[in-house]
């Protein structure tokens, strides 16, 4: 019988899933033992979904951008007749292993290690994680290994945290080991706030026992008896899945007492944070567990040895947890043979931005800039011209395009003043202006500081200020230079990590595009078009249709023309508010 798989992860599901898979749950009601029918999370192809699956005896057929309509036709021609609809697969595997597909290397080009059952296993359903593995490491680890043996295996993996800052795993394990308490606790930081991320939501959506499984191996290594996943509450999908996997972990006995007859006790809960983006700090999001306000505290004492509520804990985030049953599977060795000499395994990143295959993709350390954004992500969107990456969210930098050749590793990002974050990856055309790419993630740092040190709290502010002034026509000499000092003390007198990298995206833009800051400030134009306050609008006659879009969305009246034919704008009119420009459906609108 053929297996039918819906995508239905949360990007799936924006894109219109849910009525795809009642259609084919439709199709199957009327036509039963057909086939069977299930769902699964994101497999990483964001940009084609929704996505539907069809295995059958050791082959898989994905369709791309599949409708109701299309699932009807998939019924009739696929899964009765045998035929496939190639005009709509997007990705196809054969007994033999070969590979088609119109997306084919998007896939064949990465190594999934943490991704290795997101899009395949149906994510509610334990016993389709056991049947790929799932849970053979813990089994492992309890039965076979003592903790100090998982700590080395770890260590010698040269995993590091996946979080942003890149300190060695298996050496933060063995600190929380080291230090005696009657209770430690494992925490799970998933609460990933950076704009453009979504690795961590994708993964609890699509894997979660293999982050379950993470946190309990590392429970047993550190001699914890009780965890906590931090999940932002605008994860509700992710949220609902966890809750399924807990409750099914704890009934087939790997969670609770007396793990697999091992005497190990461990056992997991979900806290469901605010949305605050201060609580991704451990010691922050560690007071947010407790029921105290989220922010951060001075260290030392660091969390191995006085964390939440005053015991040791480890803290590691979703994707480092999700490396662990891998590494213990499958042996240390084999996972440092991905990578770099100092950075070693996979990354996941999500690729957003003007780049034409937004999505997940998990490639070796090493790979670069270059190959993320144009062999996997397909190159930049309407053949715009590449610009920058803006790397590590709001804590991160903008890297040009001229330095592409970058390896994506914990020693060459830092080396361009960027940071590699938690695996955001935005891509910015030629149409980007870069002092309002700056602007733009002052304004979400200067929001979400908590206030408790001045140089955050203020200096951002002042930072803040000045940027929307150059934005806006009204930057002064002096005003760079205000910025790069006003960054540099932000950064040495903040508490954590979010003031100490919230100037990164103005220092870094102020480093490689310092001629659009001064055209900005001394001739008050945006070289890129993109400030509304320092630009023109205009309507190209041969592009524009006379659909009168652009003139209900005019609030001032400034637009004039007949329908069906090519419209005008009126300058003086002109309020500059771009209305006009993102309602456009045929790009008629232009700035100069």
């Amino acid at each position: 019988m053929k297996k039918v798989i819906v995508g239905m992860g949360t990007c799936g599901l924006s894109a219109g899933a849910q009525a795809v898979y009642d259609k084919l749950d439709e199709i199957l009601k009327e036509h039963p033992g057909t086939f069977s029918l299930s769902h699964t999370g994101c497999i990483g192809m964001c940009y084609r979904e929704p996505l539907v699956e069809i295995r059958e005896n050791g082959c898989r057929t994905i369709y791309g951008e599949v409708t109701p309509d299309v699932s009807d036709e998939i019924y009739k021609e696929h899964i009765v007749d045998g035929k496939t609809l190639s005009d709509h697969v997007v990705y196809s595997i054969d007994s033999a292993g070969d590979c088609g597909g119109s997306e084919a290397d998007y896939l064949e080009l990465q190594k999934r290690i943490v991704l290795r059952n997101c899009g395949t296993c149906n994510p509610e359903s334990i016993d389709e994680y056991e049947a790929a593995g799932g849970y053979e490491a813990l089994r492992k680890s309890l039965l076979k290994m003592k903790p100090g043996d998982i700590i080395e295996e770890i260590k010698n993996s040269g995993l590091r945290g996946r979080g942003g800052a890149g300190f060695p795993t298996g050496l933060k394990w063995s600190f929380a080991a080291q230090n005696e308490s009657d209770i430690k606790y494992v925490v799970c930081n998933a609460d990933e706030g950076d704009p453009g991320a979504f690795m961590d939501r994708s993964v609890l959506e699509g894997d979660p026992h293999s982050v379950l499984e993470g946190m309990i191996i590392c429970g047993r290594a550190i001699g914890a008896s009780s965890g906590y996943i931090y999940c932002r509450a605008e994860y509700p999908l992710a949220i609902h899945r966890l809750t399924i996997a807990i409750d099914a972990a704890r009934a087939k006995g790997y969670l609770g007492k007396n793990i697999l007859g091992s005497g190990f006790d461990f056992d997991l809960k979900i806290k469901q944070g605010a949305g605050a983006f201060v609580c991704g700090e451990e010691t922050a999001l560690f007071a947010s567990i407790e029921g105290k306000r989220g922010m951060p505290r001075i260290r030392p004492p660091f969390p191995a040895e006085k964390g939440l509520w005053g015991k040791p804990t480890n803290n590691n985030n979703v994707e480092t947890y999700a490396n662990i049953p891998w590494i213990i599977a499958n042996g240390s060795e084999a996972y440092a043979a991905f990578g770099t000499e100092k950075s070693k395994g996979t990354k996941v990143f999500a690729l957003a931005g003007k780049v034409v295959r937004g999505g997940l993709a998990e490639v070796p350390m090493g790979t670069t800039i270059h190959d993320l954004v144009f062999k996997i992500g397909g190159g930049i969107k309407q053949g715009k011209g590449f610009k920058a990456v803006q790397m590590g969210g709001p804590s991160g930098g903008c890297i040009p395009a001229a330095m592409d050749e970058t390896q994506v590793d914990f020693e060459s990002i830092p080396a361009t003043g960027a940071i590699m974050g938690s695996g955001g990856l935005v891509v910015l055309d030629e149409t980007a202006c870069m002092v309002e790419i700056a602007r733009f993630f002052l304004d979400f740092t200067q929001s979400e500081s908590c206030g408790r040190c001045t140089f955050c709290r203020i200096g951002t502010r002042r930072m803040l200020e000045i940027l929307t002034r150059i934005s806006m026509g009204e930057g002064q000499s002096g005003d760079i230079e205000k910025l790069v000092e006003f960054g540099e003390q932000v950064r040495e007198a903040s508490l954590c990590g979010l003031g100490q990298s919230a100037p990164n995206p103005a220092l870094t833009t102020i480093r490689y595009y310092r001629d659009e800051y001064e055209a900005h400030i001394k001739e008050k134009c945006c070289p890129a078009g993109s400030c509304t306050a320092l630009v023109d609008f205009y309507i190209d006659p041969e592009k524009c249709t006379g659909c009168t879009l652009c003139v209900k969305k005019c609030s001032v009246e400034a637009i004039a023309g007949e329908r069906k034919e090519p419209h005008t704008i009126d300058i003086e009119k002109c309020v500059r508010c771009g209305q006009c420009i993102s309602s456009c459906k045929f790009e008629a609108v232009y700035t100069k």
